[in-house]
C-alpha cells in the first residue's frame, strides 16, 4: 500500500492529524491495532474538559483571565529546568497561545459546543509563582468527551466516503521503516477481527504481514498508563516508590509499544520520568476494562486522611496539587488514603471523570442534568455507593471507622484519634475565623459563582447529623497520563539526538508529551491534555501535508 501520509493511532490526536492532511489534499491511511468501535482512543472516556484562557465563558462567571496568568500558571507548574526542556518550552508558549486565541473558535465552527459553568481543577500549591490555576480554565464540552472526537471523527469519515482517507483497523504497527535516513512507511502485522466492546481487551491472533509506503509517517500512538511495569520502571525517585498496587485509568492496550518502537528510527525519546497519576481513584463496581479504575473529581470539602488516619497537610486539599499530593501519600508506606464526608458534601462535591459517569452532560440531556441542583447524589454517584467496594457508609463515627478497617482487614484507623480530629475540624467550622487552611479554602472557593452553584457545599460540621449520613471513600493511585515523550520541533517533526529533525517523521499527542516531549514539564494544569492532542495533532497533520511532495 503506497500513501502521502499514514498516522499510527486512531486516537483523538491521530483523528486530528489525518482530518487536517486530508483536508490539505493529501491522501490519507489511519492505521490502529485496535478494532473500529475504539475509535477516539482514550478522548472518548474523558469528561472532556478543556483549557481556555480568557473565554466568553469565563466573563459571563465574572473570571478575569489573561495570556499573562495563563503562562504565569504554567510555567509556575512546569517548573522547566532541563536542557531538553528547550522545545516543551516553546511548545508550552505556543499552547498557551492556542488556548487565548483560536482554540475556542477553531472548534466551534466544528459545532463544538461548552457547558456554560466553568470548573476550577487543580487549585495549587498555595503560591502565586507556584503550581496550579489561579483561575477557573476547566470548560466541559457540551457532550463530553465523545464531543471532543465527534467533529474529527465527523471529518475523517466524509475524507473516507471520497476515497481520499483509508481506515486501517487491527494493523499493529511494529517497525517505522526508515531508508536513507528518512522515515518511509510502517510495517507490522494484521489481527483478527473482534466485536470487543469498546475498552475492552482485544485479540492478538495474527492473521498476516502488511507494509505502508508513505512520505510522512505521523505517530499518535497514546501513552504508557495502561502497562503498570512500565509505570514502574519510569517512575521518578521524585515521588518516592512506585506503589505496588495501583487501579487502571486506561485500557491494557495503551501500552506505551511506539515509543520505543519510534525511538528505534533513531528519534528522542526524553523526560520519561514526568507522569501524571491521580490520587483520588477508585475501584469501578462496573469495569469496562481490566482493574478498571474511576477518578473523583472531588470539591474542597472532604477530611483527607492517610491510611494510618492521619490528615493529609495543607496545600494537599482534595482538588488542589495532584502530584505533591501523591508525593507525600508514597511517604506514608501504603497504597491507599481516604476520604471523610457527609451526604451534604457528597451531593454537591462530587463528580466521576469519564463520559459513562455523566449521562447528563455526555447525552446532552437538560432534564437530567437539572437534577445535579435538586436534592441528592447524582445517579452514577449514587451507584458507587451503593456497590462500590470502597466505599463506606455510616450513621455514626464509630460505625464507619469499623467499616472503614473491615475494608482494609486491619484495624488500622482508630476511632478516638479520627473522632478528635473531626471534632476540632468542626470546632473551626462554627466560626467565621480560622486558622484552618482548608476552611480558609473552600470559603475562599464559594466566593467564585460557579463553586457556590455547583460544586462546593455550604460549611458545615462533619458530625452535623442534618448532614449525614457520614460517608468514607477508600482512594487508590490511578495511572493516567504520560507527560514526557517523544521530542519534537513546533512543526511536530520528531528531532534525533543530534537534534535535527528525522526526515518523514513526525509525532503528536500523548507519544510527544503532547508537544516537543513534554509541553507541561512536571505538572498539569488539566484541561491541557486534550487539548495537547488537538494542538499537537493539528501541527502535525498540516506540517506532514506541507512536506510532501
Amino acid at each position: 500500500m503506497r500513501t502521502d501520509v499514514v498516522v499510527v493511532g486512531a486516537g483523538l490526536a491521530g483523528l486530528v492529524a489525518a482530518a487536517e492532511a486530508a483536508d490539505a489534499g493529501r491522501w490519507v491511511v489511519l492505521v490502529d491495532q485496535e478494532p473500529e468501535q475504539s475509535l477516539g482512543g482514550q478522548a472518548f472516556w474523558s469528561l472532556g474538559g478543556l483549557f481556555l484562557v480568557g473565554s466568553p465563558e469565563q466573563r459571563r462567571m465574572r473570571v478575569r483571565d489573561s495570556v499573562e496568568l495563563a503562562l504565569q500558571d504554567w510555567m509556575g507548574s512546569a517548573q522547566f529546568d532541563r536542557e531538553e526542556d528547550r522545545w516543551p518550552r516553546a511548545w508550552a508558549e505556543a499552547y498557551v497561545d492556542f488556548a487565548a486565541g483560536e482554540k475556542r473558535s477553531w472548534l466551534r465552527q466544528m459545532g463544538h459546543r461548552i457547558f456554560p459553568v466553568v470548573g476550577w481543577a487543580e487549585r495549587g500549591d498555595g503560591r502565586a509563582e507556584g503550581h496550579g490555576n489561579s483561575v477557573p480554565r476547566f470548560h466541559i464540552t457540551w457532550g463530553t468527551g465523545p464531543g471532543v472526537v465527534a467533529p474529527f471523527e465527523r471529518r475523517v469519515r466524509e475524507h473516507v466516503a471520497t476515497g481520499r482517507l483509508k481506515l486501517a483497523f487491527r494493523h499493529r504497527v511494529d517497525e517505522v521503516v526508515v531508508e536513507g535516513g528518512a522515515a518511509v512507511g510502517v510495517r507490522g502485522r494484521t489481527l483478527a477481527p473482534d466485536d470487543v466492546e469498546r475498552g475492552g481487551a482485544s485479540n492478538r491472533d495474527e492473521t498476516g504481514d502488511f507494509e505502508i509506503r508513505a512520505q510522512a509517517v505521523v505517530v499518535t500512538s497514546g501513552g504508557i498508563g495502561g502497562d503498570h511495569d512500565l509505570v514502574r520502571r519510569n517512575w521518578p525517585a521524585r515521588l518516592g516508590e512506585p506503589p505496588a498496587s495501583m487501579i487502571a485509568g486506561v485500557p491494557a492496550h495503551v501500552d506505551g509499544r511506539m515509543l520505543g518502537i519510534t525511538e528505534a528510527t533513531g528519534a528522542r525519546v526524553i523526560n520519561p520520568d514526568r507522569m501524571w497519576h491521580y490520587v483520588e481513584g477508585i475501584r469501578n463496581w462496573d469495569p469496562i476494562w481490566a482493574n478498571h479504575g474511576i477518578r473523583i473529581l472531588p470539591g474542597p470539602s472532604s477530611l483527607w486522611i492517610d491510611a494510618e488516619g492521619r490528615r493529609l497537610p495543607a496545600p494537599y486539599h482534595p482538588g488542589f496539587d495532584t502530584l505533591g499530593t501523591l508525593r507525600h501519600l508514597r511517604t506514608t508506606g501504603h497504597d491507599h488514603s481516604w476520604f471523610v464526608l457527609t451526604q451534604k458534601i457528597i451531593e454537591k462535591e462530587f463528580a466521576l471523570s469519564g463520559s459513562e459517569q455523566n449521562p447528563d452532560l455526555t447525552g446532552k440531556d437538560l432534564r437530567l442534568l437539572l437534577k445535579r441542583v435538586t436534592p441528592g447524589a447524582p445517579g452514577p454517584i449514587e451507584a458507587f455507593k451503593e456497590h462500590g467496594e470502597d466505599f463506606v457508609v455510616a450513621d455514626d463515627l464509630d460505625t464507619l471507622v469499623a467499616g472503614m478497617n473491615e475494608r482494609n482487614g486491619t484495624a488500622r484507623i482508630d476511632v478516638t484519634a479520627l473522632r478528635r480530629l473531626v471534632e476540632q475540624r468542626d470546632r473551626e467550622i462554627e466560626n467565621p475565623y480560622t486558622k484552618d487552611a482548608q476552611i480558609t479554602a473552600l470559603r475562599g472557593a464559594r466566593g467564585y459563582l460557579g463553586d457556590k452553584l455547583v460544586r462546593v457545599a455550604t460549611p458545615h460540621r462533619l458530625l452535623d447529623p442534618a448532614a449525614g449520613p457520614l460517608i468514607a471513600v477508600r482512594l487508590h493511585v490511578l495511572t493516567r497520563k504520560t507527560l514526557g515523550g517523544l521530542e519534537t520541533d513546533l512543526r511536530a517533526r520528531c528531532l534525533t539526538a543530534s537534534g535535527a529533525p528525522l526526515p518523514g517523521l513526525y509525532a503528536a499527542g500523548e507519544v510527544a508529551g503532547f508537544g516537543g516531549g513534554g509541553m507541561h514539564g512536571y505538572n498539569a494544569l488539566e484541561g491541557t491534555f486534550l487539548g495537547g492532542c488537538l494542538f499537537s495533532g493539528r501541527t502535525a497533520g498540516r506540517a506532514a501535508a506541507a512536506d510532501v511532495r
